[in-house]
């Protein structure tokens, strides 16, 4: 188990590495907390991870990707439009709102990382590596490899939501949100001809 926890702790954060969900990781740790945001990556990799183990484990590489990366970019298209939105509380209702945010914050967070790493090249590895090695080291290792590497982007974006302007920060984030959602929906269509 120890060897499968290693291999896959170091395998999953190599190809987590410049991945778009460090992307996406930064992105969300200059909107909200990075605790809500490291939360929700540890809940999405725990489920993510864990279907990849069993698909390894049981039946291997059978997963309809086309389909998931279609549906994940059109709701990362649909965070795009929140984030541009962005979240006006006034003084009333901040209480109850700053409650919800953080409901909010981590249903965003979560449901961005499942859908982002659905036949991701980490969940991809993460089928392979269970294919050959034991299932819980290769859940355990693949997790912590993926948290590290996405705790690092969430470091970054921190630093970067305290030297830009609150209205740069939303655009930008908007921006990246709109064009991982493009992508997706590009890649999962059939090649012509």
């Amino acid at each position: 188990m120890l060897v499968s926890f290693a291999l896959s702790s170091v395998a999953v954060f190599l190809a987590e590495l410049g991945d778009k969900s460090q992307l996406l990781a930064m992105t969300f740790a200059t909107r909200y907390r990075a605790w809500q945001v490291l939360v929700g990556i540890s809940v999405a990799t725990l489920f993510v991870h864990a279907i990849s183990v069993a698909l390894g484990f049981g039946i291997g590489n059978a997963l309809p990707t086309q389909w998931v990366a279609l549906g994940a970019g059109v709701a990362f298209l649909g965070f795009a439009v929140w984030t541009l939105r962005g979240d006006e509380l006034d003084e009333s209702r901040h209480d109850t709102a700053s409650r919800r945010g953080v409901r909010a914050a981590l249903l965003a967070v979560t449901t961005a990382f499942v859908l982002a790493e659905f036949g991701d090249k980490t969940m991809l590895a993460t089928v392979t590596l269970a294919t050959r090695h034991d299932w819980f080291g290769t859940w355990l290792g693949s997790t912590v490899g993926m948290v590290v590497a996405d705790g690092l982007a969430v470091g970054v974006g921190l630093l970067l939501a305290r030297h830009l302007s609150s209205r740069t920060v939303r655009y930008g984030a908007a921006a990246l949100f709109a064009v991982f959602g493009g992508w997706m929906i590009v890649s999962s269509l059939p090649p012509i001809g």
